[in-house]
C-alpha cells in the first residue's frame, strides 16, 4: 500500500535520487542519512499495514493492533521523551542526519495522528465488525441487551465498584498523581446545593482486573471503564455529573545510573523509584471535552498543546486480552510446535548426549522452530546434573518469571558446582524482574555480577567447563536471542553449540572481564564489543572491497534488527561505490539510504515481518577466495557497537555455514511479510508475481519444521 515517503533530512544531496551524483561524494552528507526516530515511525507503520491486511487472520490482526500501540507506548517513553530533552537542552541537531530536535518531534506527531488514525478505522470499520459476526464481540452499553444490562451491573456492584477510589481535587484538595500509561476518567461534578464545580480523577482498576470483562458465554466483552462511566452516579451520591472522560498519561521513564554508583542494583532500584514520577510526554484524551476542562487537565500535568492527543480508543495494547481469548482456531494462524534439532535427537528409549553431540561439531538451532526446551534448557540441564562439569557461566538480559534456566543454575551451586551469573540490571523494563533475580541467586550461594557500569552487558552466552581425561573441556552456546522461554516461541532466534577451543577461550576472558574488570586481551576469534566488534566487521567490508573485481564479484549480506551506526553505513556506501552488491535485510530502524546513483545504487535493503518476530542476526561476506560468516546478539547501531558488552562469533563449521546461508536466502527473498526501502525513504510492499505464490521465509521454516515432526519428539 502507498504511504508517504520518510520526510528528507535537509536539503538532497546533489541531484534528486536517480539522477548521477556529483563527485567526490561527500559520505558524511546529512541527506544519505534517514532519522532513527522518524525510520522506527516506518517501522511500526509496517506493523501497521500488517493490522490492515485482510490476508492474515483475525484474531492475529488484532493482535498487530495491540503490538502497534505497545511499541508506540515505549517509544513515547523512551525515545520521544529523549527528543524533548534535547529541545529543552537547546540541542540544534541530532545524529548523522542533521535534523533539528524540534522538526522530529512535529514529524513524529504528524505521523502517530494520521498512523492511529488508520488504526482505529481499520478497527472499528474492519476488524469488530468482523470479529463479532465471527462470535467475538465488544460491546457497549447501547449495545447490550436487557439480559447482558443485568449482568454488567451485577459485575459492577460486586468486582468494580470494590476497587475504585475517586479522588476530587481543587477546592483545597491537590491533583492526585497519575501513574504512567494508567487510564483514568475525569469527571466534571456539580454540587447542587452549593451551586459550585469540582473534578474528579476515577483510576481504572485494569491491574486488578481485565480491561475488557468477559461476560454471558465469554464471547462477549464490555470495557471496564465503559462499566463505571455507566455508574459515575454511585460514586459521587448528591452530585451532578455534568461531562466525564477517558484519558492516559505517558511518562519519560528513562534513567541513568551513575558509571561511580558503588552498588548498582541499590541505584537502579533508585532509579527505578524515580521513573515513577518522571515528566508528562504525552496526554491522550478519548472522548470530547470542555475546552476550559482540556485546559485545566493539560495545565496541572505540566506539559503543552502539542503532547496532547484526541483518541478515539486509548490503550488498544489491552486488547491483546481478547485476541487469546480460548478458541476460535479458525481465526489465527495454523498451530505449531517446535521440534528438536535433528543433532539433538537420542534413539527411541535414551537420554540424548548434547555434550557428545556438540564435541561431533557445531550445532545451529533456529528458534522458534527448534524446540529452545529441548536444545538450551536442555543443555544447561545436562550441566547441572553431570558430576564432571565443573563451572557453568551465563549471562541473563531478559528472561521469564517460570523459566528453568536460572533456578538451574541454584541447583548447580547447590550441587558444589561453579555458578556464575553475569544478570544485567538495566535492561529497560525488565529491572525489576532481573534485581529479583539477582537476588535469589545471591542467597542461593550463586556468584552474582553486574558487569561493567559504563557499559549494558547484552551478550547471550552459556559457558560450561567440564572434566574430560585429563584435561577440561569448553562447551558454549553463543545466541542472537535472549535465554527467555517464552520469547523463544515468538521471536526468530539462532543460537550456537560449540566446543572451538578458540571461541571458548574468548568467551572465558569475556567473563573475566565481566566479573573481574581483568584487561581485556586480543581475542582470538569472537568478535566483543566494545573492543574489536565494529573495527572487525568494517575490516570484513574492506576485505571484501579489495577482493571485488568485476570478473571476480563479491557480495555482502547481512541480517540485524537495526541498522543507524555511521561509520559502517559509510564502509556499506563504499562497498556499493566498488561494486559490491549489498542486500540488507534490517527488520526495524535503517538510516541507509539506498538506490542513491554513485552512492548506494548496489545496496538493497528489505524489511521482514510476520507470525514471528525476526530477531536473529547473520553477517555474511562473500569473496572470491573465501566467505566469511558471523552470527551473535550485535545490531549494528552506536550502542550495540561502543556502548555494550556484545559477543559476534566467525561460523566455521561447513554445514552451519549452508543453514545460514539458507536463512538468508529465504528471508531476503520474502515476498509474503517484505517491504523494500527506496532512495526517498518509501517503504514498498513486496507482492508476488502474478499468479505466483508468495515466498514466505516463515512459512517455509515451519514446513521443513513440520516435516521432521514425525521422527522427533514435539514440545511445549
Amino acid at each position: 500500500m502507498e504511504r508517504e515517503a520518510a520526510a528528507g533530512n535537509g536539503a538532497p544531496f546533489g541531484a534528486a535520487a536517480g539522477a548521477a551524483a556529483v563527485e567526490p561524494v561527500d559520505l558524511e552528507d546529512s541527506w544519505l542519512y534517514f532519522n532513527r526516530e522518524l525510520s522506527w515511525m516506518d517501522f511500526n507503520d509496517r506493523v501497521l499495514q500488517l493490522a490492515e491486511d485482510a490476508s492474515l487472520p483475525l484474531l492475529e490482526r488484532l493482535k498487530f493492533c495491540a503490538i502497534y500501540e505497545s511499541n508506540l507506548d515505549e517509544f513515547y517513553m523512551v525515545r520521544v521523551a529523549g527528543v524533548h530533552d534535547k529541545i529543552v537542552a537547546s540541542l540544534s541537531a541530532g545524529g548523522a542526519d542533521g535534523f533539528p530536535p524540534a522538526e522530529v518531534l512535529a514529524a513524529i506527531r504528524e505521523r502517530a495522528i494520521g498512523q492511529r488514525a488508520r488504526l482505529e478505522g481499520c478497527l472499528s470499520g474492519e476488524l469488530l465488525p468482523s470479529l463479532g459476526a465471527a462470535g467475538i464481540r465488544i460491546i457497549d452499553y447501547h449495545d447490550a441487551s436487557a439480559g447482558e444490562l443485568a449482568e454488567i451491573d451485577a459485575l459492577f456492584n460486586e468486582r468494580v465498584f470494590p476497587a475504585l477510589t475517586p479522588l476530587v481535587f481543587g477546592v483545597g484538595r491537590p491533583f492526585p498523581y497519575i501513574s504512567n500509561l494508567s487510564l483514568s476518567l475525569l469527571v466534571a461534578l456539580r454540587d447542587p446545593v452549593q451551586d459550585t464545580e469540582v473534578m474528579a480523577r476515577v483510576k481504572v482498576p485494569k491491574e486488578l482486573m481485565r480491561r475488557y470483562l468477559p461476560i454471558g458465554d465469554g464471547n462477549t466483552f464490555v470495557p471496564l471503564e465503559d462499566v463505571i462511566s455507566h455508574n459515575l452516579e454511585a460514586l459521587f451520591p448528591g452530585m451532578e455529573v455534568i461531562g466525564h472522560t477517558l484519558f492516559r498519561v505517558t511518562r519519560d521513564t528513562d534513567y541513568d545510573v551513575s558509571d561511580e554508583a558503588d552498588d548498582v542494583r541499590r541505584a537502579v532500584e533508585e532509579e527505578i523509584r524515580r521513573r515513577r514520577f518522571g515528566e508528562v510526554i504525552r496526554l491522550e484524551l478519548q472522548g470530547r471535552l470542555e475546552p476550559r476542562l482540556r485546559e485545566r487537565l493539560v495545565s496541572l500535568l505540566g506539559i503543552g498543546a502539542d503532547q496532547v492527543y484526541e483518541v478515539g480508543w486509548a490503550g488498544m495494547d489491552d486488547l491483546f486480552d481478547v485476541a487469546g481469548i480460548a478458541g476460535f482456531d479458525e481465526l489465527r494462524y495454523p498451530a505449531f510446535s517446535p521440534v528438536t534439532q535433528t543433532r539433538l535427537q537420542a534413539p527411541e528409549g535414551q537420554e540424548p548426549d548434547l555434550f557428545a553431540a556438540i564435541r561431533e561439531g557445531d550445532i545451529l538451532v533456529h528458534h522458534p522452530y527448534d524446540s529452545f526446551q529441548t536444545s538450551v534448557e536442555a543443555f544447561v540441564s545436562q550441566a547441572v546434573n553431570d558430576p564432571d562439569v565443573l563451572a557453568i557461566k551465563q549471562t541473563v538480559y531478559r528472561t521469564s518469571d517460570d523459566s528453568p534456566l536460572v533456578p538451574a543454575l541454584i541447583t548447580a551451586s547447590e550441587a558444589g558446582k561453579q555458578a556464575v551469573c553475569m544478570v544485567e540490571l538495566k535492561a529497560r523494563f525488565d529491572e525489576q524482574a532481573n534485581i529479583r533475580w539477582a537476588k535469589k541467586l545471591e542467597q542461593a550461594g550463586v556468584h552474582v555480577v553486574y558487569g561493567i557500569p559504563a557499559l549494558k552487558t547484552h551478550a547471550k552466552c552459556i559457558l560450561v567447563a567440564r572434566r574430560e581425561g585429563d584435561g577440561v573441556r569448553h562447551y558454549a552456546h553463543v545466541g542472537t536471542g535472549n535465554y527467555n522461554p517464552r520469547t523463544a516461541r515468538l521471536y526468530t532466534d539462532l543460537g550456537l553449540f560449540t566446543v572451538d577451543p578458540g571461541i571458548c577461550s574468548d568467551i572465558a576472558e569475556m567473563f573475566n572481564y565481566l566479573t573481574g574488570y581483568a584487561r581485556p586481551q586480543n581475542y582470538r576469534k569472537a568478535l566483543i564489543a566494545p573492543f574489536n566488534l565494529a573495527e572487525d566487521l568494517i575490516a570484513e567490508i574492506d576485505r571484501t572491497i579489495a577482493a571485488h573485481s568485476p570478473g571476480r564479484p563479491a557480495r555482502i549480506r547481512m541480517k540485524m534488527n537495526s541498522l543507524l551506526d555511521p561509520r559502517t553505513i559509510r564502509a556499506l556506501y563504499r562497498a556499493s561505490q566498488a561494486g559490491v552488491e549489498v542486500q540488507l535485510n534490517v527488520r526495524g530502524i535503517c538510516a541507509l539510504r539506498p538506490g542513491v546513483e554513485g552512492v548506494s545504487e548496489n545496496i538493497e535493503v528489505v524489511s521482514v515481518l510476520g507470525r514471528f518476530l525476526e530477531h536473529s542476526r547473520i553477517y555474511c561476506f562473500e569473496r572470491p577466495d573465501g566467505t566469511s560468516i558471523y552470527t551473535g546478539s550485535a545490531d549494528l547501531m552506536p550502542r550495540n557497537l561502543y556502548n555494550r558488552v556484545e559477543l559476534v562469533i566467525p561460523v566455521e563449521d561447513e554445514a552451519v555455514r549452508q543453514e545460514l546461508i539458507a536463512i538468508l536466502d529465504l528471508s531476503l527473498g520474502d515476498q509474503s511479510g517484505a517491504w523494500t526501502l527506496d532512495a526517498e525513504g518509501e517503504w514498498i510492499r513486496r507482492r508476488p508475481p502474478a499468479g505466483g505464490a508468495a515466498a514466505d521465509v516463515q512459512a517455509t521454516m515451519i514446513e521443513r519444521s513440520s516435516a521432521r515432526a514425525a521422527e522427533a519428539p514435539q514440545t511445549l
